[in-house]
């Protein structure tokens, strides 16, 4: 969501500077133009509706960060002649994404008058075969359209173009051009029209449970709700109530040293997984250790066994200390011959994308606290090499990490389907990573620099959002083939029965905030959505899964369409779902190809909002810019709009409880005609404190907020079949349709 409430102007002088203030907007033409050539938004309409102008020192900046020199009119001038002619410079398109059975032609660049060949060498394997060297080779066709000619950098260019036939199977194929003894290879990509809903799903509404997985602990957890707590959870609401799927948060990768961010939308590596999450016990290494090896892993969990029941904030520092001592230990196990195989197997397939990420996190460790020398900036440089070989042991440390991390996920997902599930465990895929993580080094080539991800003004944040992660460079992803972001997809799919993509609206655009700009004085830039969305539904139909989109915010009117177009189910929060008179959305109303719930993990639990803490909470952290008494006085009235639209539902009765009105809400949105309903863990047990209070770093223990009930006593994964209030809800959920 955005607001367009005025903020002040603290753009660095340096950034403004050589840019004349002459257009509407302050924005001069040429300026604009470039802007538009390259995918950078002059002006949005934010939240309330009212038109915006992007600052002509953010588009620079923004420009700059995606290799166009703009910082000078004479700079502006010769970047935009350039970008008349960019397509035709090169021979064959950076990547070609197509739908399947659409017939799409290819332009093709050559020496005006020079003849070519152009062939297709087909992808036809199946998701885990192998992929032959020799692929089956189609010439295509040229077609008979004439483009005239043009002079590129004193060179005659002309333009043949080429159909692709509607034909092509589902895949990731290549496109080849053979002209004037030169041969040019781009990636094209067949993506599906739709991704298909779980058979059985279609005209069915299935539910399941929400939960932060780290805040979900057991007695035999080390402190921070792991992947065996996740397999027990799952067991557990699905034998116990019949639940389709358990929603998690992302586990995706953390620092291999501490400190560690304890955000989970702040990951080193969204494509790797975070060994935090590991239970050392279930590694089957872990049973035949010596007695004296035994004693070490005993002795490293000793510290932070009595942590599973302390209500206050979680150490994960202290959990991956213990973690990695014990790890250590079992590292140097001797594996049986079908482990080792399966080790070896894991390692070839993830390829040189798990060696750099292991590469990565051994460098980190091997450095501590001093700063990376510029010979390691590169990791594909002759010094990183030369470290890696040194680190060896550390690197393949790393790498067995992420097998046995990618064994106990995968271990959680079948026991998740053996026990009912019609959909198993519910992933979750981050906006964007740590701007000094793993991914910042090792895709440095395709993430711009000196920007970062974040939110215009909204009703919630009236200073915009600046969230840091170095967003995708979209020219530079597609040059690469979008092989970065398949390879994330892929990894992140695996073993999961659905995808959640926060932020789903930045396949199609993102706010980028220039380094040293306000939040609110920021700019969106497109990005290829046919390409993004359509990979990710070629990616999620190889793995078999569903995908839901987090499609809340500003957004334009057709994209909530288009995404229900290509099969991308919607998140519906009820808090936020209102008719046209400001009223809550009747039950009939909400989308069908949605995930709907009652609220979010940046907002308290219904417990906490029913009692208005999303007000005290921002008052006590001094993050009001309004009268808190009109904001309670607002949120009293939300609150009773919503008990009346249950009671009109005949879901409560007069003076109901806190609990009836939490069973209520639930049964409201099992009325209703969306795809899937979600349950937060947190209502089941009364918990009042939320996870995340966006707007804040250190003034509120964000992400560390352990399960608890209503007075802040840990609940833990042992004690929920005798919880009566989870039950309770569980058993109106269960029954509700």
């Amino acid at each position: 969501m955005s607001t367009d409430l005025p903020t002040p102007d603290t753009t660095p002088d340096d950034v403004r500077s050589g840019v004349p203030e002459s257009a509407p907007g302050g924005v001069p033409a040429e300026l604009r133009e470039l802007a538009g050539a390259h995918g950078v938004l002059t002006e949005h309409h934010g939240y309330g509706g009212r038109l915006v102008q992007a600052p002509a020192a953010t588009l620079v900046a923004v420009l700059e960060a995606l290799g166009v020199p703009a910082s000078t009119p004479q700079q502006v001038t010769h970047s935009l002649q350039r970008a008349h002619d960019d397509e035709w410079r090169a021979v064959l398109p950076p990547t070609v994404v197509v739908r399947e059975g659409d017939e799409v032609q290819v332009p093709v660049h050559v020496t005006d008058g020079a003849s070519v060949h152009v062939w297709l060498e087909v992808d036809g394997a199946e998701p885990g075969t192998r992929t032959h060297d020799h692929r089956p080779r189609r010439d295509l066709h040229q077609l008979d359209v004439f483009t005239e000619p043009r002079t590129v950098d004193g060179r005659r260019v002309g333009r043949a173009t080429f159909a692709v036939p509607a034909d092509l199977p589902l895949g990731w194929h290549s496109l080849h051009a053979l002209t004037e003894g030169h041969e040019s290879r781009t990636t094209l990509v067949v993506t599906p029209r739709r991704l298909a809903l779980p058979a059985g799903l279609e005209g069915d509404q299935w539910w399941g449970v929400l939960a932060q997985l780290y805040s979900v602990r057991s007695r035999a957890s080390w402190g921070v709700g792991d992947l065996a707590d996740l397999t027990d959870l799952a067991w557990l609401v699905a034998h116990q109530a019949g639940a389709d799927f358990v929603a998690v948060n992302p586990l995706a990768a953390t620092e291999p040293v501490v400190p560690l961010t304890p955000s989970p939308y702040l990951p080193t590596s969204r494509r790797f997984l975070s060994p935090l999450y590991v239970r050392i016990e279930d590694i089957p290494e872990t049973a035949y250790l010596a007695a004296a090896d035994r004693s070490l892993v005993e002795w490293a969990a000793d510290p932070v066994r009595d942590l599973v029941e302390d209500p206050g904030p979680i150490d994960r520092d202290a959990v991956w200390e213990a973690k990695k001592a014990a790890l250590e230990v079992v590292f140097t196990a001797p594996r049986r011959a079908a482990r080792q195989a399966a080790y070896e197997e894991f390692v070839e397939e993830q390829g040189s994308g798990l060696r750099d990420f292991a590469t990565w996190c051994a460098v980190v460790e091997h450095l501590g606290r001093v700063p990376r020398p510029d010979e390691l900036s590169d990791p594909s440089s002759p010094a990183v090499a030369a470290l890696r070989e040194q680190l060896s042991e550390r690197v393949e440390f790393y790498r067995w990490l992420q097998w046995v991390a990618d064994e106990q996920k995968r271990t959680a997902q079948r026991v998740a389907r053996e026990s009912g599930m019609r959909i198993g465990i519910m992933h979750d895929l981050a906006v964007g990573v740590h701007p000094q993580g793993a991914d910042a080094w090792l895709h440095r080539d395709v993430l711009a620099r000196d920007v970062g991800v974040g939110a215009p003004p909204d009703m919630y944040n009236p200073q915009g959002q600046a969230w840091t992660q170095p967003p995708w460079s979209p020219r530079a992803l597609a040059r690469a083939g979008y092989a970065p972001y398949r390879d994330m997809l892929r990894t992140v799919l695996r073993h999961a029965g659905a995808l959640r993509v926060d932020h789903v609206l930045g396949l199609f655009r993102l706010w980028w905030v220039p380094a040293g700009v306000a939040a609110a004085d920021g700019a969106y830039v497109r990005y290829d959505h046919e390409a993004l969305v359509g990979i990710l539904c070629l990616e999620a139909h190889r793995a078999g899964a569903t995908v839901v989109g987090e499609d809340l915010g500003v957004f334009e009117p057709w994209v909530r369409d288009y995404l229900a177009d290509r099969g991308v189910l919607g998140t519906s929060v009820l808090w936020f779902e209102k008719d046209a008179d400001g009223r809550p959305l009747r039950p009939d109303d909400y989308r069908r190809l949605s995930l709907a719930t009652v609220g979010t993990h940046d907002m308290p639990p219904t417990a906490g909002f029913l009692a208005g803490e999303q007000v005290d909470l921002r008052e006590r952290l001094g993050l009001l810019s309004t009268d808190p008494q009109e904001l309670r006085r607002q949120a009293r009235a939300e609150r009773d709009a919503v008990v009346l639209a249950l009671a009109r539902q005949g879901f409560v009765a007069d003076h109901p409880s806190e609990r009836e009105i939490v069973e209520g809400l639930h049964r409201y949105l099992r009325r209703s005609p969306a795809t899937l309903v979600g349950v937060q863990l947190v209502d089941g047990v009364g918990e009042r404190r939320a996870q995340n209070q966006p707007g804040t770093d250190t003034e509120y223990p964000n992400w560390k907020v352990p399960l608890g009930d209503g007075a802040g006593n840990v609940v833990l994964i042992d004690d929920l079949l005798d919880n009566a209030r989870l039950r309770s809800l569980l058993q109106a959920v269960r029954t509700a349709r």
